[in-house]
Formats: structure tokens, C-alpha cells, sequence
């Protein structure tokens, strides 16, 4: 019984015995799925501010640990452009059935910065050959495999400023807005060639205020549709994005609160926040868990969207099975080292599937995490 395809997917190739020996000695030391991590880590890491969950079940307050604390989201704030794409699916504004050409979302695709999520939705629709696809399947894209190219799409497709209007539509007043956050990526390259140096051109980025930044992001996503970066500025642009750049990139992500997610949840949950029509088109992007038939035996319906990048790891999910018990969950981690990451990454679907399933250890988390 399987809720979520989480752990996002990377090909490794052994070169030789002693990377193999790395990889073995790295495998034994994250160990066998254990839902209990989740839980030890959030003890021991909550006093730090770097971690937040805010669990409700059956429309109780189960558990809050740090549910105020604005934290980035990485790609799981996709889930506010997909929620604006079921909206104007449903008013007659945009035909989720209209064609995109895969040139169109190549503009924005930036190679190996999506874990290859990308490349494994392009070889998932491409069997047809046509060199398009249609609008519903760019969404869906975007959320079951987290395409960052599809994202910036639907950035321009539906517009930015519809975008981030759900947000005071929503009231999440602490959630900040949306930008092309993968036009962001061309940052560094720019700032380098302005200042001379990386060692300059990382101060001056790191001095940016966010209004700029934000600016300089859109200014960069509108000339890469008219003017996309060929093979070789893509690749200029990844050589340039070392760790000091991409850990800026992942600050500076948007940023929101895990109380402000499980309210989004419960209104994709209850479906009642929004009009019939908007789920819809909301549904079909949104619970592809539910495309598995061995959670359709157990679940009424459920969706999610996780996010990560070198230091960050975010879900948001929400379930309501069979029985009638509804379960909305959003954790987010910042400041991650490598290890932490795969770990929470390996622990996340285990720990989601038993809280959903075993009542005995739904308790346990409650109890636990009460008293941080």
C-alpha cells in the first residue's frame, strides 16, 4: 500500500569500487525507512527554527510545531499556480485542451536543476511524437513530477499578478509572492558579469533587497521568451550556479508558514472552498496519487506537492479515506546538510503512510511533538 511516488529520482553511475563503497557506506548510514525519524528529528531540531509541522486530523489541531515560522518552499508552492489554472479552467479563460509545443517550454528548462524531473515528464508524454501536448498534461507536469520549465509557463500562461492574488484571496498574509523563480537561476551569471568577480558578484546578490530581485527574475523570464538561451548560455549558466550562488537562489525561494499549507490543504480536502467546476480541473492535477489502484482501495481521495533543493525539503499533503478521516499535513526543513536531507526524503512517504493508517501511532506523534 503505497500513498505517494516522493523521493524525487537520479540515476547514479558507479564508477569503480570505491565510489561504489561510498554509495553503500551513504545508503547504510540513511538506513531502512523509519516513519520515527521524522518525529526524532523534529525534536531535536525544532528549537532551532529551521523546521515546521502543522498537522490536522478530522478537523482537530493535532499537532504544531513552529506553525508561524516562515520558511522557503521550494516547489511546493506550485501548488498556488495550479490552484489559479483550475480556477481559470473553469471560468472559460484558458482550454486545458489547448496544444503547447514542448519548444515553448524548452525556453524555460535549464538542465540537470530539476533532479531530472523534467526530462522524466517528457518521456512520459512524448510517445506520441507530435511535438505538443495539451495544457492539462503541462499542469499535471508540473505538480506529479515538479517540471520547473512547465511551472514558468504557467507563470506566463495565466499571469503572475492572477497568481499571487490567491494569496489575499486565501488570506495567507504571511505567505510571500510568487516570481519566476527559475529565471532567478540566470542571477548569478548576470551579476557576474556586472561585477567582475563571483566573490563581488555574491555580495551584491546577497545585499539585494527582494523587491529587486523579484524584478530582476521577471525581467529575465520575459526576455527568455523572445530571446531563450541557447545549449551553450544554458550551460555557462549552470557552470556559474556554485554553492554560494545556489544557496542564495534557495533563500531567497518564496516563503510561508506550515499553518498557512495545511489551511490550503483542508481547502482542496473538504472540496467546498471552491465552486465544483474549479475541482474539476484541480483534481485531475493535483491526486495523481489517486491514478494508483491500490490507494483507490483505501482512499477516498488524497493529493500533494513536495519540494526541495540542496538544503531545503518541503511537502504539503492531504487525504481523506475511506472511512470518512481527513488528514491535511505540511512539514517544511531549511539549512539541511546532505545527510538530513536524504534521510527525511527516505522517512517522509512512511511517516505519511502510518500516521494516515496506524491510530496507535497517530497518538504517539501527538504526544511526542505536543510538548516542543
Amino acid at each position: 500500500m503505497k500513498i505517494a511516488l516522493w523521493i524525487i529520482g537520479s540515476v547514479v553511475v558507479v564508477f569503480g569500487v570505491l565510489i561504489g563503497v561510498g554509495i553503500w557506506l551513504f545508503q547504510k548510514e540513511i538506513g531502512r525507512e523509519d516513519p520515527e525519524y521524522i518525529v526524532e528529528f523534529l525534536k531535536e531540531k525544532a528549537d532551532k527554527g529551521n523546521v515546521a509541522l502543522t498537522i490536522h486530523y478530522n478537523q482537530e489541531s493535532w499537532v504544531r510545531v513552529n506553525e508561524n515560522q516562515a520558511l522557503p518552499l521550494a516547489s511546493t508552492v506550485k501548488t498556488i499556480i495550479a490552484i489559479e489554472y483550475a480556477k481559470q479552467a473553469a471560468a472559460g479563460q484558458i482550454d486545458p485542451e489547448q496544444a503547447v509545443s514542448f519548444e515553448d517550454l524548452e525556453k524555460f528548462y535549464i538542465p540537470k536543476t530539476d533532479g531530472g524531473a523534467h526530462e522524466a515528464w517528457l518521456k512520459e508524454v512524448k510517445g506520441d511524437q507530435t511535438g505538443e501536448v495539451p495544457l492539462s498534461e503541462v499542469a499535471k507536469g508540473m505538480i506529479v513530477y515538479s517540471s520547473n520549465a512547465n511551472t514558468e509557463y504557467l507563470i506566463h500562461l495565466l499571469g503572475l499578478e492572477k497568481i499571487n492574488q490567491n494569496l489575499d484571496e486565501m488570506q495567507l498574509s504571511a505567505h510571500e509572492p510568487l516570481y519566476p523563480f527559475v529565471s532567478a537561476l540566470a542571477l548569478p551569471k548576470q551579476m557576474i558579469q556586472a561585477e567582475g568577480t563571483k566573490k563581488e558578484a555574491l555580495a551584491q546578490l546577497k545585499k539585494m533587497d527582494m523587491a529587486e530581485y523579484r524584478e530582476r527574475a521577471l525581467k529575465t523570464h520575459k526576455e527568455w521568451l523572445h530571446q531563450p538561451l541557447d545549449a551553450q548560455g544554458k550551460k555557462q549558466l549552470m557552470k556559474d550556479l556554485n554553492m554560494d550562488f545556489q544557496k542564495v537562489w534557495s533563500d531567497r525561494l518564496p516563503r510561508a508558514t506550515t499553518d498557512e499549507y495545511v489551511a490550503i490543504m483542508e481547502k482542496l480536502n473538504n472540496k467546498t472552498y471552491f465552486d465544483d467546476s474549479v475541482y474539476t480541473y484541480l483534481d485531475p492535477v493535483m491526486e495523481g496519487l489517486m491514478e494508483n489502484p491500490q490507494n483507490q482501495e483505501w482512499l477516498a481521495h488524497a493529493g500533494q506537492k513536495g519540494g526541495s533543493t540542496a538544503f531545503v525539503m518541503t511537502m504539503a499533503m492531504y487525504a481523506t479515506d475511506q472511512h470518512g478521516n481527513q488528514t491535511e499535513l505540511a512539514f517544511f526543513a531549511n539549512n539541511l546538510s546532505t545527510m538530513e536531507q536524504a534521510k527525511l526524503s527516505k522517512n517522509m512517504n512512511a511517516f505519511q503512510l502510518k500516521f494516515l493508517t496506524d491510530e496507535e501511532f497517530r497518538a504517539k506523534v501527538k504526544r511526542e511533538l505536543s510538548t516542543i
